[in-house]
């Protein structure tokens, strides 16, 4: 695993810190998790979740003038 040192203003790091307290992390794993999703590392994913959505946009499309009532949906 490769180190990394960026540059910023200390006020910016200080308000990154004490965000990612809150949100029960660190400034290193936002970074980390930001940097993975910005470079794409995971294209099984990516590629499973553009198929997914075909399958979504193709099915609603098909569905034409049918329509359900709350109870169609909710029945058991």
């Amino acid at each position: 695993m490769a180190n990394l040192t960026i540059t910023i203003e200390d006020d910016l790091l200080r308000r990154a810190r004490i965000r990612a307290l809150e949100q029960g992390t660190s400034v290193n794993a936002m970074l980390r998790d930001y940097l993975i999703a910005y470079a794409g590392r995971d294209s099984v994913q990516e590629e499973a979740l553009r198929r997914l959505l075909g399958i979504s946009t193709a099915c609603s499309s098909r569905r034409g003038a049918a329509t359900w009532s709350r109870d169609d949906l909710h029945r058991r």
